[in-house]
């Protein structure tokens, strides 16, 4: 089975998505901090089983081919993604649906599967938080400067990104994500 590319507007964005197979269970994957899709499922895209699943992998706005707009993190960063990725399900037309989220795609889905839960089937995370610490904090001020990541994992971002977009958004993204750290309930 090919894989359909395509945008569809959703909350005021257009949305990128890949959709694959023609089973009757519908699965949203949920990509992490800076990635799409492509780049955080490209092997479920090509080998989950397309016969009892149609997988539906998503680009969060500002992420991948969903630029326009540039990628912000508002302190409701994680519930307006959960909102996204629920709503685009809904504009696809799939009435439940299961999410498997990795890193800043699990805490979207924690939360997509708490506000949302008679729509969602069943829910796989990994990778992802439920508080940030100031441990965390520190461990993210060390990734803040991307010129300092290695180019096994830095190169596919910049190809995607361009270094300028790819920076600055890693930037925001520290700030934005490290704010939780001061909220008594972050």
């Amino acid at each position: 089975t090919s894989i359909t590319s395509a945008k569809i507007q959703v909350n005021g964005v257009h949305l990128h998505y890949q959709q694959t197979g023609e089973g009757s269970h519908a699965v949203l994957l949920l990509p992490g901090m800076l990635g799409s899709g492509q780049t955080d499922f490209g092997p479920q895209l090509k080998s989950m089983n397309k016969k009892l699943f149609t997988i539906v992998a998503w680009d969060p706005r500002g992420y991948g081919q969903s630029i326009p707009p540039s990628r912000d993190f508002p302190p409701d960063f994680f519930e307006r993604d959960a909102k996204d990725a629920v709503d685009l399900m809904q504009a696809l037309k799939f009435k439940k649906f299961s999410l498997l989220g990795w890193s800043d795609g699990g805490i979207t889905a924690l939360i997509a599967a708490a506000k949302y839960p008679t729509l969602i089937h069943k829910l796989v995370v990994w990778g992802a938080n439920a508080s940030v610490t100031q441990e965390d904090v520190r461990i993210y001020n060390g990734i803040r400067d991307v010129s300092k990541w290695s180019e096994k994992v830095k190169k596919p971002l910049e190809e995607m990104y361009g270094h300028k977009y790819f920076a600055k958004t890693c930037e925001a993204w520290v700030d934005g994500i490290s704010r939780f750290a001061e909220k008594s309930d972050g």
